[in-house]
């Protein structure tokens, strides 16, 4: 089993051209590029049909670039393999590349003049060197491509979107992109991700090396190592062994965060938690779970928090706290005593000014902003972030991604749309801390603890609808999701 988190290596398109072009210096083939990605694209579309039980029919968007003869190949293959193949091609053949005419004048399927969507659309109008706004002919075609409803498999990239930095002003909405290689930056960042669909890569036959040699801006998380990131579990263990979690959350008129966050906690492995919370609370504390101790505090004194960081193995600091002064200077005072591995949430993020090293920090955009000094939030920002106060920072979004000192990000793919509801931000502190708790270190933590969140998210979805999910949902889904690790 591969050990290490990351996975495919995540670059700009314009990183993805240059290193083509160095394989082709000294010795590569432009040609068996576009036959072998032509074949994986055949390949990918055939599962595709056939896992929905779709009618054996495909129309080509061909473009005049490389990414319309890699579409013309693949449509070769598929007719050979028994499909109804059509092509519209967007501009006249004698403007196409080299390649997109040699093989666009070898399909022998039907051309069509006026453009008319059956079956399966792939895109290959557009490339990953693609900048601005889509004009003319093309703008008509992704228009009524996504007004068609019907399944779109993008190639490379869907049409429109920035392989950069994810700008679409107007694109393709693909089902799946089979990229070449390497995965574009630009499905990951600005709108590219509302675009993207399923992501396959597609071997094109370029060598290793040269994979290794591109400079990445990151990596897609490396789902087959994560099983061996799950803590040991030993027979005789006792629940201070399978991992003891203080939380500091919740605030008067803010309890439902803390209750969430020492649930997940629980839930997630953690053989004892105890939410420490502002006197006054304990009535609107009552639902919580039967298994959670409940400590309350008078406004500075931390004593009793402190007592028990010296046995706790996590911390959990910010769900539902508010913005309030006395636990703005409340908050400060502890965190510089406190001696115990944290996870730093919501509000805490505003309180707290130094972070102390080794912590993790799950932020939502808004709050990154904030710790970037209100500048917005740029990728390279957060790395130099995570850099400086070396703490592992987890990105919350779709996708999301983990910085950690000098370490390329990870990013993880895993979630779904309904999981956009409040508290589950929540709920994966507690996971967080409890994986912590149990022996997981910050980045290893981060990672099992983002997948399993985002796996409970699509179990939840499955289960309800994306529409109806709540975040105290994901709990429920949590055996599920690790059932997916558990079993490999």
């Amino acid at each position: 089993m591969d050990s290490k988190l990351e996975g495919m290596k995540v670059v700009r398109s314009d990183e993805m051209a240059r290193i083509e072009k160095v394989s082709m210096e000294v010795g590569a083939s432009d040609e068996a590029y576009m036959l072998k990605a032509g074949e994986g694209i055949a390949d990918r579309v055939e599962a595709f049909v056939k896992e929905r039980g779709l009618e054996k029919r495909v129309t080509l968007l061909v473009g005049k670039g490389n990414n319309g003869g890699d579409a013309y190949v693949a449509g070769t293959f598929l007719l050979n393999r028994g499909f109804n193949v059509e092509a519209f091609h967007v501009v006249e053949m004698g403007e196409a590349s080299p390649l997109c005419q040699k093989h666009g004048k070898g399909f022998k399927g039907k051309q069509q003049d006026q453009l008319e969507l059956n079956g399966v659309i792939l895109d290959g109008l557009l490339g990953t060197g693609f900048q601005g706004e889509v004009q003319g002919k093309i703008k008509e075609v992704i228009k009524k491509v996504n007004e068609a409803e019907l399944p779109v498999l993008a190639i490379d990239i869907p049409s429109g979107v920035n392989g950069n930095t994810g700008e679409a002003k107007l694109a393709i909405h693909a089902d799946e992109t089979l990229y070449l290689g390497m995965a574009k930056r630009g499905f990951f960042v600005g709108e590219g991700y509302n675009h993207t669909g399923r992501l396959h890569v597609i071997d094109f036959g370029m060598e290793g090396k040269y994979i290794e040699e591109a400079q990445g801006e990151g990596f897609l998380l490396n789902e087959k190592a994560l099983p061996g990131l799950l803590p040991p579990l030993k027979r005789g263990r006792h629940k201070y062994e399978a991992g003891y979690v203080i939380a500091v959350a919740g605030s008067p008129g803010m309890p439902g965060a803390a209750m969430l966050s020492c649930l997940a906690a629980l839930r997630t492995g953690a053989g004892i938690v105890r939410l420490f919370h502002p006197e006054g609370m304990e009535e609107e504390l009552a639902p919580s779970a039967y298994e959670l101790i409940r400590t309350a505090y008078k406004w500075g004194d931390d004593s009793a928090i402190l007592e028990e960081g010296k046995r706790a193995k996590a911390c959990l600091i910010g769900p539902g706290v508010g913005k309030g002064e006395e636990m703005h200077t409340f908050l400060q005072g502890l965190v510089a005593k406190l001696n115990v591995p944290m996870v730093i949430d919501a509000d805490a993020l505003y309180h707290i000014k130094v972070f102390p090293k080794g912590s993790i920090l799950t932020p939502h955009h808004k709050e990154m902003t904030h710790l970037l000094g209100g500048s917005g939030v740029d990728h390279q920002a957060c790395q130099a972030f995570a850099d400086q106060a070396k703490v592992t920072v987890i990105l919350k979004g779709a996708p999301t991604w983990i910085f950690h000192p000098k370490l390329l990000p990870l990013i993880v793919t895993k979630g779904d749309p309904g999981m956009a509801t409040a508290g589950t931000g929540d709920v994966l502190t507690g996971m967080i801390a409890s994986l912590v708790a149990q022996g997981a270190s910050g980045r290893e933590a981060a990672a099992l603890g983002v997948y399993l969140h985002g796996e409970a998210g699509e179990v939840a979805a499955k289960e309800r609808t994306s529409y109806d999910m709540i975040a105290s949902d994901l709990i429920g889904a949590l055996p599920e999701a690790f059932q997916t690790l558990v079993k490999q």
